[in-house]
């Protein structure tokens, strides 16, 4: 049975494509939100109709994006949350939130020097890597039982 997989976080480095194929190999589909930022920023008043205010043109992305998002972790085995070094990804702390009261399976990523600010993230994680590399190991041994080699 293929593992569902989302990739959560961080959208300005190519961490979602290191995973994707390093895991080439694995019974292992992906989703993830609409990375393009600019696509994400302004789905809502694209679809919806533009807004005066940047709150409301924002408020209005939020939810249409909280649509795929919401259904796409729902279906997930698994949740990769990535937090990166530059920006405060306070929505890939909201995901791992939904996911943990999803009771579905996160893996947290993210460089050392955040462990702290983000320590009840990581509490809710069954792991917490630093890279890519790592994500796909433990797809190949949840899925094989091997180790890397």
């Amino acid at each position: 049975m293929t593992l569902q997989v989302y990739l959560s976080g961080e959208i300005h480095s190519d961490w979602r494509n290191e995973i994707i194929t390093g895991a080439r190999d694995l019974d292992v589909a992906f989703s993830a939100p609409v990375t393009d930022h600019a696509a994400s920023d302004d789905c809502g008043v694209a679809i919806m109709g533009p807004e005066e205010e940047d709150f409301w043109a924002d408020h209005k992305g939020a939810k249409l994006n909280a649509i795929r998002t919401r259904r796409d972790i729902a279906r997930a085995d698994l949740v990769v949350v990535r937090f990166g070094e530059r920006y405060r990804q306070w929505n890939a702390a909201f995901d791992a939130g939904y996911a943990s009261a999803l009771g579905k399976a996160i893996v947290v990523m993210h460089p050392p020097e955040h462990g702290h600010a983000l320590k009840e993230v990581d509490a809710a994680a069954l792991a917490v890597v630093e890279h890519p590399e790592q994500v796909v190991q433990i797809l190949t041994y949840v899925l094989e039982g091997t180790l890397p080699r």
